[in-house]
């Protein structure tokens, strides 16, 4: 049995993106104002980072839940 494609069809768009929120904090690493906080997803699983938007230091992570910024209810546990 196959699979529909109609069901599931290719994304429309090129490029994924996420939101990003401005921090206000001046990166220690280049000095840059340009800092925001989003979430990423790695070999740790979802992460939400404060990163410079110029050099990329990482100025914080923290662990998210296990489907990111979707909070289940055994998370709430």
């Amino acid at each position: 049995m196959g699979v529909d494609m109609h069901q599931f069809p290719r994304p429309g768009a090129l490029t994924l993106s996420v939101e990003r929120t401005p921090v206000d904090e001046a990166c220690p690493e280049c000095g840059s104002s340009s800092v925001a906080s989003y979430p990423v997803v790695g070999e740790e699983g979802w992460v939400d980072v404060v990163k410079c938007q110029d050099c990329l230091f990482s100025l914080s992570r923290h662990k998210a839940g296990a489907m990111g910024s979707i909070t289940l209810l055994s998370d709430q546990l």
